[in-house]
């Protein structure tokens, strides 16, 4: 299976970064996901409920980053098995760039096999599940940035309000002082 795309981000570069390597974000975003836990430099464990089509599994798996360029992007390889329902292993490359300071790009090509009753299903619907899962995935994950950037705007327009205030100010002091 190989599934490529883009992704626009609502944050800049080094927050996409920061939030790629926050397990706890990632954890609240992808579908399924019970747990994301360290398990050495740059390698975690990771516990999944998933579903494709009749097949229906815990999968426990680990994850481990590689050829890491922050905050450019870095690789990710998976493996995972869900017991008598198959298993499944593979790679990511993910790469972010900044199309403004408020703006990120997150591109990514993923290539992956499984085995064991998954791959009995057939590929169709693989490759449609796995295009679920990472629409759900994106669309969590942007809304968990745009929530974070939320407050940060709203403490920022008192900021502003009172800048104007000021600016309103000394524009009639002026305009008192020199008619």
């Amino acid at each position: 299976m190989k599934l490529s795309g883009q992704q626009t981000l609502p944050v800049s570069q080094a927050q996409a970064w920061a939030a790629l390597n926050d397990t706890a974000m990632l954890q609240a975003a992808l579908p399924g996901c019970e747990s994301i836990t360290p398990a050495g430099d740059n390698a975690f464990d990771v516990l999944m409920a998933v579903s494709i089509g009749p097949v229906k599994a815990k999968f426990k798996g680990r994850l481990q980053l590689s050829d890491l360029d922050p905050p450019n992007g870095y690789r990710l390889s998976f493996e995972g098995s869900g017991g008598a329902a198959g298993h499944g292993k593979g790679q990511a490359d993910v790469r972010l760039e900044a199309l403004s300071p408020r703006e990120t790009r997150l591109g990514y090509d993923v290539t992956a096999s499984v085995g064991g009753k998954l791959a009995q299903i057939g590929s169709r619907l693989i490759d449609g599940a796995a295009q679920k899962v990472a629409e759900d995935f994106f669309e969590r994950f942007r809304a968990t940035l745009q929530q974070q950037q939320q407050p940060a705007v709203a403490a920022a327009a008192p900021a502003r309000a009172e800048r104007k205030s000021r600016l309103l100010r000394l524009r009639e002091w002026l305009r008192r002082l020199f008619g």
